[in-house]
């Protein structure tokens, strides 16, 4: 029995040594060195939401342990909380501006190791914000499709108003339009060659609504249909014509030349009653003069008869 425990006396060092050297590698001693994370973000998801995004640091020993990271919210409301995974949802306001630390830790149960700590920040947004990004716009007949991107800005895309403005480089027609989405489509003369701009403010739902932006670049579509030179100077031929006449006819009309060129001829009388009155005027007056002459000539034929007889 004795030699027995002999025996076993070394074996049992030899696990108890190696034992030791094994809890030695599995858990973390007093030189371990952590790292803070790295390519720490803060980004804007939605309506007073921010997503936390962070990664760990490349040259981090691992030594086969659990790192947690420790998440710290240092503005607009102070907050502390440990997550196992690189990333974290945050729901605050967020126009006061955002700022937030995150540091790698380890724990065990003697004490906390912890890395020093990886910062980011996120301004709160200015009244002056920037012009929507990549306004695009297409004619398809008499149909002007408008659209384009949110600016670069904090807030997210359903927080902002937009004002679409269309020129008309033919006519000089301006047309304004305020919306909530990203996108216009306007009836209009395809004949004509227009000009887009497109500005965006934060609107109300968000924050206190703020000042507009400035307009983005003008963009051209549209061509401008010109009359061919043979039809411009057949107007305008016909346009000098008819202004000459006019000149000539109130001329005339001032100074009587047309009386004067062409005298009125005189018209034949077209009263019948009148022309019956004179042709029976006539007549009667034939009538009588023929009586007078026939009882001037019967008198003396009668003497002659007479002499002749007795």
């Amino acid at each position: 029995m004795k030699m027995d425990m002999i025996i076993m006396a070394p074996v049992l060092l030899i696990l108890l040594g190696a034992t030791e050297i094994l809890q030695a590698d599995l858990l973390p001693d007093d030189k371990i060195s952590l790292l803070p994370p790295v390519n720490f973000t803060i980004k804007v998801t939605g309506l007073a939401q921010v997503l936390l995004r962070w990664e760990p640091n490349p040259d981090q020993e691992q030594r086969n342990v659990n790192l947690e990271y420790q998440v710290k919210i240092n503005a607009p409301k102070e907050d502390d909380y440990e997550t196992r995974i690189t990333e974290s949802k945050c729901v605050t306001i967020l126009h006061k501006g955002f700022s937030a630390s995150v540091r790698t830790i380890l724990q065990n149960d003697h004490s906390l190791l912890a890395s020093s700590w990886a910062s980011a920040e996120l301004h709160a947004p200015s009244d002056q914000i920037n012009p929507p990004l990549n306004v695009t716009a297409e004619i398809e007949g008499t149909r002007l499709s408008i659209q384009w991107e949110k600016p670069v800005s904090a807030f997210p895309i359903h927080c902002f108003d937009y004002e679409v403005k269309i020129h008309n480089a033919r006519n000089g027609y301006l047309q304004i339009e305020k919306m909530m989405t990203n996108a216009f489509i306007s009836i209009i003369d395809d004949l004509s060659k227009y000009d887009v701009q497109v500005r965006a403010a934060v609107s109300s739902m968000c924050r206190e609504a703020g000042l507009w932006s400035e307009w983005s670049q003008p963009i051209y579509v549209g061509k401008d249909e010109h009359k061919p030179l043979r039809e411009w100077f057949l107007i305008v031929l016909m346009a000098t014509i008819c202004f000459i006449l006019l000149i000539l006819l109130l001329i005339c009309r001032i100074c009587h030349l047309w009386i004067k060129l062409f005298p009125p001829i005189p018209a034949p009388k077209s009263n019948i009653k009148d022309l019956f009155v004179t042709a029976n005027y006539e007549k009667a007056g034939s009538v009588e003069t023929e009586i007078e002459v026939i009882s001037y000539i019967e008198k003396p034929g009668v003497e002659t008869l007479e002499d002749s007889v007795f």
